[in-house]
């Protein structure tokens, strides 16, 4: 049996062709053996490594801030009047156009006056009577005093006379009384505006039956200018915004008034300025707010009660406010707000911030983060801290707006 020299084996003799079986230097590769030889023969290669991931980032910058406080509310009526008629009868005219201004003492509607008048010329008369049968009585106890007192007439017919006089002028005053209940009655007949200003839509018309004291009113007239738009304040602002009026930092309309400003519903700003008027005595235990009234001239009506407006108040200007997208900010699970800067390495880190109110589409923030820094807007789902990425400049946001 010859024996098998020692031999190390590169991959090229691995491979090449087995030329016999046996003899001096050659020697037996199993075929099974050769995808093993194969497999160990090729060279390992690392993976290909992932380039930086791609973020946006936005470089910090101070800029000056207007600071305001905003306030969502509705608008309200100054004053509104429900009309409601006041005696029995049928409509016999209507005498304003639905949606005109109308002024107060104006005419509205007639009720048929008739049997209000009849009643009137009643109580008339039965007053000139009660004064005839007055005066007839007064008349007999004026002859009566003299006669009295030289005993011409005894002392029982002079209090029998007294009486009747006295019985008289009761007569009279009550005469008197439904006089005036007449009277009232007949003036409630022309159905008047009680107030100066918008009158709206109604559903009566000529020959509609009225109801003294009906549920329902006839007509509502509503005065627009001015117009109060009421708001909720949590009690801690209400707080600060008196402090901040005492030391003159809020810009006031009148003597202790702060000036109020009102964006309407489709987000225009309205021209004229209002003032805070008044605020409830007592805070909602259940929200911590409460409810402050602001006045607003409204010359044009552009206002109308129950319309959604948000009122502003400017409370000065910060300098150097620093402002951070709203889409850069998350919150952990205590529900506190960071964001994810990138260094001078290009590598990321996570930085807890603090921030005080919206400016617009940002945050503007008091404590954690500096001018110059690079915060990642964009990207953020795919970026860990300590990972490396590769920063672009966002485009520039629209300009900043007002603190809220």
């Amino acid at each position: 049996m010859p024996s098998f020299q020692k031999m190390s084996l590169n991959c090229s003799a691995a491979l090449s062709p087995v030329g016999s079986w046996g003899g001096r230097g050659s020697f037996l590769v199993p075929l099974l053996a050769l995808p093993l030889l194969v497999a160990g023969c090729q060279k390992k290669t690392p993976p290909p490594q992932m380039p930086p991931q791609p973020v946006d980032v936005v470089t910090l910058k101070t800029q000056p801030v207007t600071l305001e406080t905003s306030l969502p509310g509705r608008t309200d009526a100054y004053e509104q009047a429900q009309i409601r008629p006041q005696v029995n009868g049928v409509i016999v005219s209507r005498d304003f156009e639905q949606g005109a201004d109308v002024k107060a003492g104006q005419q509205l509607f007639q009720i048929y006056i008739a049997p209000y008048q009849a009643a009137y010329d009643q109580a008339k008369a039965q007053l000139l009577n009660a004064q005839a049968v007055a005066e007839r009585a007064n008349g007999q106890l004026k002859r009566y005093r003299p006669l009295v007192a030289a005993h011409a007439v005894s002392s029982q017919d002079f209090d029998n006379t007294l009486a009747t006089a006295r019985e008289a002028e009761a007569q009279v005053a009550q005469a008197k009384a439904a006089l005036e209940a007449a009277a009232v009655n007949l003036n409630y007949t022309h159905v008047r505006a009680p107030i100066s200003g918008r009158i709206g839509r109604t559903l009566y018309t000529a020959g509609a039956l009225l109801t003294a004291g009906q549920t329902q009113p006839v007509a509502v007239v509503t005065r627009l200018d001015p117009i109060y738009v009421d708001v909720n304040l949590a009690a801690t602002d209400m707080l600060r915004l008196k402090r901040e009026l005492a030391d003159g930092q809020l810009e006031r309309n009148g003597a202790d008034a702060a000036a109020v400003g009102l964006k309407l519903e489709d987000n225009s700003e309205y021209p004229l300025r209002g003032k805070l008027q008044l605020s409830e005595v007592t805070v909602d235990p259940a929200t911590g707010t409460l409810v402050m009234r602001a006045v607003f001239p409204n010359p044009d009506h552009l206002l109308l009660p129950g319309m959604f407006v948000n009122a502003h108040i400017e409370e000065g200007i910060d300098p150097h406010g620093l402002l951070v997208p709203q889409v850069a900010v998350a919150r952990d699970a205590k529900g506190n707000p960071y964001v994810m800067i990138v260094d001078g390495e290009n590598k990321v880190s996570q930085r807890s911030i603090q921030v005080l109110r919206t400016v617009g589409e940002s945050w503007l923030v008091s404590d954690g983060l500096k001018a110059g820094e690079k915060v990642i807007v964009s990207g953020l789902q795919k970026v860990q801290p300590g990972a490396k990425v590769s920063p672009h400049e966002a485009p520039p946001a629209a300009p900043a707006g007002k603190a809220e």
